[in-house]
């Protein structure tokens, strides 16, 4: 190496005067350093990252100052003594080295913890002191070469093989941009040795500057020229570095299907068209558009073309907004932003919307049609933070989707009241079952002929926070959040060990099963779980199942029904006539019990009679016991007997109780 330097340097001199340059020029770069170091790890709110910023702040700030130190030494001490620069010289690339290496250390170290916009940037940091030690380095092209290297081929290669699509442009922007740089520093270093030879020929001229005026005059001129020449290049470097941060930043704010603004992009605009609405008094609405059906789409026709319907969307959502007021929430999830003065209006905007969603889209010989629900929050009704109305105009979407697809709704306080209800509640089944919240009731089915109990249908109860929630509200919260399966099996355990412990082994337990439950692949096998840990006879179990899971596939459930019954344990159609029913279908399923739906006990006197005897009918054809739910009075009891109904099950009987209280029926049957 040291071959090297008496190369590139002719003598001590040369390398003194190089030495000078660069402690010179770089007082300025420590500044920036830590300037550009201080608004990374200060300006953006992250606090994952935060004490790791914080490490390389303060490492990078301690070398910066060991650096400035030396140059000091340099400029008061070691300029002025006759020694050998090299100790000098070395030293300072030691810290240009070490400085750089920080730099790397810390940008791939946060690379993935960073997000896209603090990402683009720190990229654009890096070029900005890249381009500027061109220029404060550029007296030591090895320095250059080196500094530039170390800053950006580490971020960039990261950033080209990061699975992000859109970081790759960020990559390869780096690598042009440190192509460019290498070409530059080698034209400014050699402007840099130049002044320096040129100097010292002007030292050793200035004895001789009587008989050599000319010679002066020559130098003098080349010396301007050169400084032109550096201007210049300087001039276009910033130039090309404000372009290429400007196309950085474009694209950090853009979503590479659709051209739409992203997230980031489109948060940073919503705030300040908040801003602008506050000034003018003027309202402002956030339509959050959910496309219906597109799932579908994905999933039968592929990705492939779920992009190109996402991007006809596009095009038929940039009808109605402008590229500043329309974004790609994501998935597809639109948002739209549209400034209005009357309620009618912004209704029939998302009418149209819907309209323009709605026409068939031609796709690679796929004729495809789409819908769209719409949630709306308005400035400054429902909020003045842009984060908050969209929250807000989004669970609109989702409470309009459950109640009613392809629908649009504006929000309100029943809406929130009803989200938040739902997400207390699921949050709160999260641990239901390890707080004992849960518990079972147990409600008697009566044989018609002895009077006697001939099962207990199991009941699921909750207690939360000090109040009984209805298994009407709560059930379809724990099946739409994927808790149906533990707390079904939970259900099943429970009411199994129990039932194993009753006096009276004829009497069998009754346990409704989910449909999401029953059609797990699973669960058969945690059936046979169940029976072997309690002991409970087989043919003791009955499983409820209700009428409408009959509609969708009737192979699995085929199947899923016949092991069951391979096993001894019967089933029941629960809330028959109420749902999808077919004589075909009770024929395919083999069923062993039917439950008359309560709604016709109670129209008994009506159109309810006709229904039953029909039921009777069809039961006997299939030779099904029939069970009759919602009994409530003597005259029900006494006309469903005559009828030939085989068990009857209702608060005519008894309400539903806890297991502790179960024994005086047994008693009773003693």
């Amino acid at each position: 190496m040291r071959t090297y330097f008496k190369t590139a340097y002719r003598d001590d001199n040369t390398l003194r005067d190089v030495v000078h340059l660069l402690h010179s020029n770089a007082f300025n770069g420590m500044i920036i350093s830590i300037a550009a170091i201080s608004a990374l790890t200060f300006g953006f709110d992250s606090p994952e990252t935060a004490d790791t910023k914080k490490m390389f702040w303060f490492v990078m700030v301690c070398l910066l100052l060991l650096r400035f130190f030396d140059a000091v030494f340099w400029m008061k001490v070691l300029k002025k003594k006759d020694k050998s620069p090299w100790p000098a010289y070395l030293r300072f690339g030691a810290g240009v080295t070490f400085t750089a290496l920080f730099w790397a250390a810390y940008s791939v170290s946060l690379f993935r913890q960073m997000p896209i916009l603090e990402l683009a940037t720190t990229m654009v940091v890096l070029s900005a002191l890249a381009g500027g030690a061109a220029t404060v380095l550029g007296a030591s092209r090895l320095f250059v070469w080196t500094y530039c290297t170390l800053l950006l081929i580490p971020i960039s290669v990261t950033a080209m093989v990061d699975p992000r699509e859109e970081l790759f442009i960020l990559g390869a922007l780096g690598i042009a941009f440190y192509v460019t740089m290498l070409g530059t520093s080698r034209k400014t270093n050699a402007f840099f040795l130049e002044t320096i030879e040129l100097k010292e020929q002007n030292q050793a001229l200035v004895g001789l500057m009587a008989e050599e005026r000319n010679d002066v005059v020559r130098v003098n001129r080349a010396l301007t020229s050169s400084n032109q020449k550096l201007d210049a290049l300087n001039a276009s470097l910033e130039v090309e570095v404000k372009s290429r941060t400007d196309d950085i930043l474009r694209l950090s704010n853009l979503d590479p299907l659709t051209s739409l603004m992203n997230r980031s992009g489109f948060l940073r605009h919503l705030r300040q068209e908040i801003r602008e609405a506050r000034q003018n008094q003027s309202k402002l609405a956030v339509l959050f558009i959910d496309l219906d059906g597109f799932k579908q789409v994905n999933d039968s026709l592929g990705h492939q073309v779920g992009d190109q319907v996402l991007v006809v969307a596009a095009a038929r959502l940039g009808r109605f907004a402008s590229s500043d007021r329309l974004s790609r929430w994501g998935g597809d999830e639109f948002i739209v932003l549209a400034t209005f003065s009357q309620q009618d209006r912004l209704l029939k905007l998302a009418a149209d919307i819907r309209s323009s969603i709605a026409q068939g889209m031609a796709i690679e010989k796929n004729q495809i049609n789409l819908d769209a629900t719409i949630g709306i929050a308005v400035y400054p009704d429902h909020g003045d933070e842009e984060r908050q109305l969209i929250q807000r105009a989004d669970i609109t979407m989702y409470h309009e989707k459950r109640r009613k697809l392809s629908h649009v709704g504006i929000f309100n306080d029943t809406i929130f009241d009803a989200v938040h209800r739902e997400l207390t509640l699921r949050e709160g089944l999260r641990n239901a079952i390890s707080k004992n919240q849960l518990y079972l009731v147990y409600q008697p089915l009566i044989c018609s002929v002895t009077g006697k109990v001939w099962s207990f249908e199991a009941l699921l109860r909750w207690h939360f926070e000090g109040e009984e929630v209805s298994p009407v509200d709560f059930i379809p919260i724990a099946e739409r959040s994927g808790r149906i399966n533990e707390i079904g099996m939970w259900v099943l355990s429970t009411a199994c060990n129990n039932a194993a412990n009753w006096v009276d082994k004829s009497v069998a337990i009754s346990v409704n099963v989910s449909v999401i439950q029953l059609m797990e692949d699973n669960f058969i096998e945690q059936l046979d779980k169940v029976l072997a840990t309690s002991g409970l006879a087989p043919e003791r179990l009955h499983l409820e199942v209700t009428e409408s899971v009959f509609a969708d596939n009737k192979q699995k459930l085929s199947e899923q029904v016949n092991a069951i019954k391979s096993r001894q344990v019967a089933v029941s159609i629960d809330d028959f006539g109420t749902g999808f029913s077919s004589l075909s279908q009770l024929q395919l399923l083999h069923f062993d019990h039917i439950k008359i739906d309560r709604s016709f006990i109670n129209n008994l006197d009506s159109t309810g009679e006709p229904i039953i005897r029909a039921t009777l009918l069809i039961a006997g054809e299939f030779g099904c016991k029939t069970i009759a739910e919602g009994v409530e009075t003597e005259n029900q009891a006494t006309r469903l007997k005559a009828m030939g109904v085989d068990c009857l099950q209702g608060y005519y009987y008894a309400r539903p109780e806890r297991e502790e209280s179960l024994g005086r029926w047994f008693d009773t049957e003693k």
